[in-house]
């Protein structure tokens, strides 16, 4: 019997501590994200390159191309400025576990498992920015196309380093129709190797 009020304790305990810390972070994030337009932006982007590969108007898809450039140009230069703002915090705050689920104090007992969000970010900006000077030459649709997996990556970094990596997965999963695999499928390949490098997957 006191052996299962004990584990009963402990696990409590710890779901409370893990708690604790995931609030932590979601508040430390959103303290430098609320200075910004970032998730705007990104959703106004995903919205008009719908609208532009729809436009059967040429030009009225030309001009709404020029608008998205612009749109492309802020939300770059916001998610750079952030990086940058985030060196304000302790570095150790931005550790995150690479481990599947999240657990208490992982950063703390599995240094090996883990990895900087701020890095994750420069590796994100960096791709946006390659694809948005689209040195690959694709298409406009194939452009938009691998430009919002890249958002939609970075996306899941901030939850990922949020929560864990399988609850911003199904988050991806539930909000945008998406699986992992498919998000990391579509991104650049210099992208793909550089997160795979930080994060281990």
């Amino acid at each position: 019997m006191y052996v299962l009020v004990f584990f009963a304790f402990l696990a409590f305990s710890l779901q409370m501590r893990n708690s604790l810390e995931q609030r932590r972070r979601v508040l430390l994030l959103g303290h430098f994200l609320r200075r910004y337009q970032i998730e705007t932006l990104m959703q106004n982007l995903v919205d008009g390159y719908l609208r532009a590969l729809c436009e059967r108007d040429t030009e009225r898809r030309a001009a709404i191309w020029t608008v998205l450039d612009h749109t492309e140009s802020q939300l770059l230069g916001q998610v750079q400025n952030l990086i940058g703002d985030m060196g304000e915090a302790d570095p150790r705050q931005w550790q995150a576990s690479t481990l599947g689920l999240g657990l208490p104090l992982a950063t703390h007992w599995a240094r090996a498992s883990t990895f900087d969000l701020r890095k994750l970010l420069r590796v994100h900006a960096d791709g946006m920015a390659a694809v948005m000077a689209n040195n690959d030459g694709l298409s406009q649709r194939d452009r938009a196309y691998r430009l919002c997996a890249e958002l939609l990556l970075l996306q899941h970094s901030c939850h990922w380093y949020c929560k864990s990596r399988w609850v911003a997965s199904a988050r991806m999963l539930a909000r945008h129709q998406t699986h992992y695999a498919q998000l990391l499928e579509a991104v650049s390949p210099a992208t793909r190797a550089s997160y795979a490098r930080l994060t281990g997957i």
